[in-house]
């Protein structure tokens, strides 16, 4: 582990030409403090835990001084924002610090948020609440726990200074770690000004820093385009499976790579409900948990648009050399949800009748708003030998004949492959999760943090969330139904 002072940062993004970028320094808080660290991202990062208690590290973090090779930026993109094109959007409240290369987990972008204003900032302070920060820093865990590729949180960083939102609030500044940044709506940015020489710079940049293996092919840019498909269609997939809504779907928010960026407005399912809207300020429900596979397929269109100017060699050939690419993505989302949700049910072979089988039980779920995470994890331990077992599982259901009808459609295909219930139970339990990141568990966290200055919480929730499959008796409350005044909590974009 190295110490901050040791660390190799660069900044292969800030070598760009001008036109996709802004110099610019954090604007860093007075009277900064550490509100918590995750030290399975510094490991990964290699970075020495005790480094934290200085001050100096701190103060690097924060903006008060750099190391050499960070050259800060901000970064311009633009974007699909619930539908409808920005033409200039960018890092508003974001500040790139550059690349920490690692002698053994590769290259990550460090970026700090909340860092003050860039030129992208339009009407906002470029600040950061410490409500907001608390949720990502945990739900980028809480994806990363079950494997769903996503952005890291290193640290939060707390400051005393006041920040008007709804309310006012208290300023925080979150350190966060990704391969990269770039977007979507980076490539947007440049096709929308007819910037086709940039497109080409940013399209071979992506591949040398992230898809060198693609190299080699006979059209690196289509292969890349199909890899970016392929990407995004298993990434909502996963998400869809373990009941995610981003609630922000924007092309903006949508990364290159097929990783989650860019919390917000999210939230983990709880009674199932496939319109489930977690955004309340997405009035028209463009964002509903049930279209996000459409609106995957909307935004990789997006992209595949903006980089039309490079994928052949005759452009009046490009449309359809893109359509061809995107003709994919249905049949590679199905197929990953369906073996997702295969998985989930404890089903080692593919069968005609599964997708049947798991419309029928969500269906089931909806009718009687079962809780989607307690019922699976449930599930893990169904009987094929006794069905005395299976009770508590039934008392989750209103409708207890209708689910035992689908319990013995279940217990019949289980048969069929002649599934052993104790390992069964094993694998199943890898994959259901026993805890997520449910809303009244963040907010709790945020009202000690806030009210009392108690970070405890946030610690303990952290360390609770990156190893959501084990049992963590001494946590079993996490893992039960929330609380009735949970119901009222409220998310929106500010959050």
């Amino acid at each position: 582990m190295k110490k901050i002072s040791q660390l190799n940062f660069n900044n292969s993004y800030a070598r760009l030409p001008d036109a996709f970028f802004s110099r610019v320094k954090p604007t860093p808080f007075n009277n900064t403090h550490l509100v918590s660290v995750n030290k399975m991202v510094a490991d990964l990062l290699e970075i020495d835990i005790h480094e934290f208690a200085r001050h100096e590290t701190l103060a690097m973090f924060s903006g008060h001084s750099q190391l050499p090779g960070m050259q800060p930026i901000a970064q311009c993109y633009a974007g699909h924002q619930f539908g409808g094109y920005v033409p200039r959007l960018g890092d508003g409240r974001a500040i790139l610090l550059g690349e920490i290369q690692t002698d053994n987990y590769g290259k990550w972008d460090l970026q700090v948020k909340g860092s003050g204003l860039t030129p992208y900032s339009r009407d906002g302070d470029g600040r950061a609440v410490l409500r907001s920060t608390i949720r990502e820093y945990l739900c980028s865990e809480a994806m990363h726990g079950p494997g769903i590729p996503t952005s890291r949180a290193l640290c939060i960083i707390g400051s005393d200074e006041e920040v008007y939102r709804e309310r006012i609030e208290t300023g925080a500044m979150l350190l966060r770690a990704a391969p990269s940044h770039v977007r979507f709506g980076t490539f947007e940015y440049f096709y929308y000004k007819n910037q086709f020489d940039e497109i080409q710079t940013l399209t071979d940049y992506v591949i040398d820093e992230n898809f060198d293996w693609l190299k080699n092919s006979n059209n690196k840019y289509i292969t890349l385009l199909d890899e970016v498909i392929t990407r995004t269609a298993k990434l909502i997939a996963q998400w869809q499976a373990i009941g995610f809504s981003h609630g922000v779907m924007n092309t903006d928010n949508m990364s290159i790579l097929g990783i989650t960026i860019d919390y917000g407005p999210f939230g983990f399912m709880e009674a199932y409900d496939p319109g489930y809207i977690c955004n309340h300020s997405d009035h028209h429900g463009r964002y509903a948990f049930n279209q996000q596979p459409d609106i995957g397929l909307f935004n990789l269109s997006c992209f595949a648009q903006a980089i039309l100017p490079v994928l052949g060699i005759k452009p009046e050939e490009n449309a359809e050399i893109a359509k061809q690419s995107l003709r994919q993505y249905g049949a590679l989302f199905t197929r990953y949800y369906a073996d997702q949700m295969r998985t989930k049910l404890g089903l080692d072979s593919m069968h005609s009748d599964d997708p049947m089988l798991t419309r029928n039980l969500l269906d089931l779920m909806h009718q009687d708003k079962v809780d989607y995470t307690i019922f699976f994890r449930q599930l893990c331990r169904f009987s094929t030998q006794n069905d005395s077992l299976n009770q508590p599982l039934r008392n989750l259901f209103i409708q207890r004949e209708a689910f035992d009808n689908w319990a013995a459609q279940y217990k019949l295909r289980l048969q069929q492959e002649q599934s052993n219930d104790q390992t069964r139970n094993a694998q199943m339990k890898k994959i259901n999760p026993k805890y997520i990141l449910r809303n009244y568990m963040a907010e709790k966290a945020i009202r000690m943090a806030e009210e009392k200055h108690d970070y405890s919480e946030i610690d303990l929730l952290l360390e609770l969330l990156q190893s959501p499959f084990s049992e963590q008796p001494e946590h079993e409350v996490y893992a039960g139904f929330p609380p009735e005044w949970a119901q009222h909590i409220s998310v929106s974009c500010s959050s």
